[in-house]
């Protein structure tokens, strides 16, 4: 299964780091309040950092080092990568529109 380390622009201006196996779904949780602690006094942004093709292992062990880093470094992380992924969306599900 392919794992993927991720971080996220907050609205307080923080950085949250996490692992998934599928960003879209982690993305609508945390935007719901729904599967982070953290998120439950803040609101997810902008995801702006992802490396693709970790095992569950080696994604955990990737994301306890950037959570390490100082501000400045994980900033420079995320200026530094060449991140290929689409922009996702950090949006409430919203029910389909009647006609």
């Amino acid at each position: 299964m392919n794992w993927q380390v991720y971080i996220i622009l907050c609205t307080d201006n923080s950085l949250y780091t996490g692992i998934t196996n599928d960003i879209e779904r982690r993305m609508l949780q945390h935007a719901e309040s729904r599967g982070a602690k953290y998120f439950r006094g803040r609101k997810p942004q902008q995801l702006v950092y992802l490396e693709n093709d970790h095992t569950r292992s080696s994604a955990s062990k990737r994301e306890a080092a950037i959570k390490k880093l100082k501000r400045p470094e994980k900033e420079a992380l995320i200026a530094s990568a060449m991140n290929e992924f689409d922009d996702i969306a950090v949006t409430e599900q919203k029910p389909p529109a009647c006609v």
